[in-house]
């Protein structure tokens, strides 16, 4: 794993009427502040990457459908500098992933359904300090096309 990406497995609790899914309550042992929440819907086929926050901790949880969540660090101090990892997320593997400054993600949906991820940050949004990195850049070493076998 990232040094600092952090997987937090979340509660759901069903019944006939329906579902209440936990995301982050400032109870948590593993929150930290709070900056806003917004929720992005991804439809199939569709990538969106790469993201890099210089200042924003990304708190994601996918409350519809799966994505495929891919990490990357070229934090020049870190001790996982130059690894990438992979992490799905969704009704299937229903939890919170933390990623800090400096890693930079993406994510793809799969399963052939659009999904919806939910982001608790812990700072609004500042559009200056995101870096937006082409999803084919050749600096990070990574395929998005499916793998089959």
């Amino acid at each position: 794993m990232i040094h600092g990406v952090e997987l937090f497995p979340l509660r759901r609790i069903q019944d006939e009427r329906g579902m209440v899914m936990h995301h982050l309550k400032s109870t948590d042992a593993h929150f930290e502040k709070f900056g806003e929440i917004y929720y992005s819907v991804i439809y199939p086929g569709v990538i969106k990457a790469w993201h890099l926050h210089s200042h924003m901790t990304i708190n994601y949880a996918v409350v519809v459908g799966e994505i495929k969540l891919v990490v990357y660090d070229q934090r020049p101090e870190s001790p996982t500098k130059g690894q990438l990892h992979e992490i799905y997320v969704g009704q299937s593997n229903y939890q919170m992933v933390r990623v800090p400054p400096g890693v930079v993600n993406g994510f793809v949906a799969v399963g052939g359904e659009k999904a919806i991820v939910a982001n608790c940050a812990d700072m609004a949004h500042d559009p200056t300090e995101i870096t937006r990195i082409d999803p084919f850049t050749p600096t990070i070493p990574y395929n998005w096309q499916i793998k089959h076998g």
